[in-house]
């Protein structure tokens, strides 16, 4: 295994992966609007065809009806959330790391990186969750031609004032359901191909561009691999009536596989994989030029 950059820094990790989740949200939300209403479809009428037959449909009939716009519906919030989010997420990846470390030099074994990834995924739901409920209710709303939230701020206040706190974080153990077990693929995968990808003898820090994009890349393919059927779980669930699954997650998963197979469970599955990579190489490499010069401006920091 290659030699991990020494020491570890959760502070400089959270301000570069603040960059890099930014650079993730521009490159792949077009993507991310697709593969939710993909997963919130309406199941079509008897002989009636599906609204949207796949996703190249989908994306078709979005840039027709609404214009490059549309394909950006909800990126606000995203945009709010996403830097503190992933500022979190790399934090609690580099706190994970730190605590497991006897000592500075440690190398950290590829189950101990999969934990510390996990431990990341719980940092971030508490800003995840209400960020994505916010973002699928404004993704679908175009769809369904009904114009109730005007942005992100809107939905917000609309939604603490029917349900309270608890209507704003709504989904929130499904957040967890996908966020912990692939935050831990997600950064496990990453570290596995940096190390891979270092020629005998060189630092993982001196990768080029392209093998760090395509660690990124590849490490955002393993992620969602992991997260998409909890993601269709909780997109449905986010967005569905108040009481209409009143035993959660359960009566979804129950109502999905009874009504349209275990197949659902990858609904939005192309979307996904063909986001992924751009996304994350984008996110990863941010990170990376990000922590860089974090190491060259503060390197006592």
């Amino acid at each position: 295994m290659a030699k991990q950059p020494q020491p570890i820094s959760p502070l400089k990790n959270f301000f570069a992966g603040g960059f890099g989740g930014v650079c993730l949200v521009f490159v792949g939300h077009p993507l991310d609007t697709i593969k939710v209403r993909l997963q919130t479809q309406p199941k079509p009428q008897p002989g009636q065809p599906p609204l949207y037959s796949g996703t190249f449909d989908c994306f078709r009939k979005t840039l027709v009806g609404e214009g490059v716009r549309g394909l950006y519906r909800g990126m606000a919030a995203p945009i709010i959330g996403v830097t503190p989010m992933f500022a979190v997420c790399f934090f609690g990846f580099g706190l994970g790391k730190r605590l497991q470390q006897r000592k500075p030099d440690d190398v950290l074994t590829y189950p101990q990186l999969f934990a510390a990834g996990m431990l990341s995924g719980v940092f971030t739901t508490v800003i995840m969750a209400p960020g994505e409920r916010i973002k699928c209710l404004l993704q679908i709303q175009a769809a369904t031609g009904e114009t109730k939230y005007s942005g992100s701020l809107d939905c917000a206040k609309q939604l603490y004032r029917e349900a309270g706190i608890r209507g704003v974080y709504k989904g929130t153990v499904l957040t967890l359901m996908r966020d912990v077990p692939a935050s831990g693929m997600y950064f496990m995968t990453y570290e596995w191909l940096k190390n891979i990808l270092t020629p005998e003898g060189k630092s993982v820090s001196d990768l080029s561009v392209p093998r760090i994009l395509f660690a990124g890349g590849l490490a955002g393919i393993f992620n969602w691999a992991v997260a998409i059927p909890p993601d269709v779980l909780k997109s449905r669930f986010q967005t569905a009536p108040a009481g209409k699954y009143p035993n959660g997650f359960r009566d979804v998963l129950r109502e999905l596989i009874r009504e349209e197979g275990v197949a659902s469970l990858y609904k939005g599955f192309t979307a996904v994989m063909i986001r992924a990579f751009p996304a994350n190489a984008a996110c990863f490499l941010g990170f990376e030029v990000a922590m860089k010069f974090l190491n060259w401006v503060a390197p006592g920091l």
